[in-house]
């Protein structure tokens, strides 16, 4: 399990939600399978995910977050509800690229830094609310910071890491997002830039044994922050065999038929869990007939 943590500033004007998300992005590791480079942006972007599904009202509030760059990971995508909890897909999960001129895992190579970012709110109304801007930098934290500026008109910092080890399994992973409301004074937003400039990078905080409270306040540290709340999440999928009949039905009477004439037994696996479902000829017909 990841723990989530949020604080407000004394005068209520600052949110900050910060993430040790260990867990999680090694359950991603787990499924998916990817290189380092890899696992550092679906886990970046997952960890985003999640930090923007706490900001969600309702329960059953949903947010999509998809990445379509030119880099050879191709689309990312990360799917949070309002608890925080995630899951995430990859259309190449195996990329292998030069560090960076930093000497760390490249994302940016891995993601590209042309296409568009699109987030998709699920809110229960009749459509969902979607935005969209073009990808800015391809390290992901920019871009949701952009996201939120561009589409929201809501000022925000995010900050992201994912620290792979060479084994292939996550060292740390974790993030925090900043959220300023209208009415935010700008000494306010001056001591929020003093604070993420004097911090060390997500991961090395995470690393050198700062917790996600620790992390949480300290990005609001100037502020006299309180907490508000935490949770924890985990990578969840909520995946089943009805869901799947579903999306079955959906691409219609004849392909259905077609499957079930070339198969005894068509199997579907979920791209998000790697569940498998198996379906009898028999009941590929039947769905065809719904």
């Amino acid at each position: 399990m990841g723990k989530i943590v949020r604080t407000i500033s004394a005068d209520a004007s600052v949110v900050a939600t910060a993430f040790d998300a260990k867990d999680v992005v090694s359950e991603i590791e787990r499924i998916h399978k990817p290189s380092a480079v890899v696992t550092a942006a679906l886990g970046r972007l997952s960890i985003a995910a999640s930090l923007i599904g706490m900001g969600l009202k309702n329960k059953d509030d949903t947010v999509t977050v998809r990445m379509n760059g030119n880099g050879p990971c191709g689309t990312l995508i990360a799917v949070a509800d309002s608890l925080g909890n995630v899951k995430s897909y990859v259309g190449n999960p195996i990329v292998e690229i030069p560090l960076n001129n930093l000497g760390k895992l490249d994302v940016k190579g891995a993601v590209g830094t042309e296409g568009t970012l699109t987030v998709i709110k699920d809110l229960g109304l009749r459509e969902p609310y979607t935005g969209q801007i073009p990808i800015m930098s391809g390290e992901i934290a920019e871009d949701i910071a952009a996201y939120f500026a561009i589409s929201e008109q809501i000022p925000t910092v995010c900050g992201l890491g994912v620290l792979v080890n060479p084994d292939l399994t996550v060292a740390a992973a974790g993030g925090y997002l900043i959220q300023l409301l209208p009415f935010a004074d700008e000494k306010v937003i001056d001591i929020i830039e003093n604070n993420i400039k004097s911090l060390p990078s997500v991961t090395e905080m995470l690393s050198s044994g700062v917790t996600v409270e620790e992390m949480a306040l300290k990005v609001l540290d100037g502020l006299t922050p309180n907490v508000l709340d935490d949770f924890s999440a985990e990578y969840k999928c909520d995946c089943s065999k009805e869901r799947v009949e579903r999306a079955l039905i959906s691409i219609g009477r004849d392909d259905l038929r077609e499957m079930a004439a070339e198969n005894d037994n068509t199997e579907v696996c979920c791209h998000f869990c790697d569940k498998k479902y198996s379906f009898s000829s028999e009941e590929l017909i039947a769905l065809s007939n719904r």
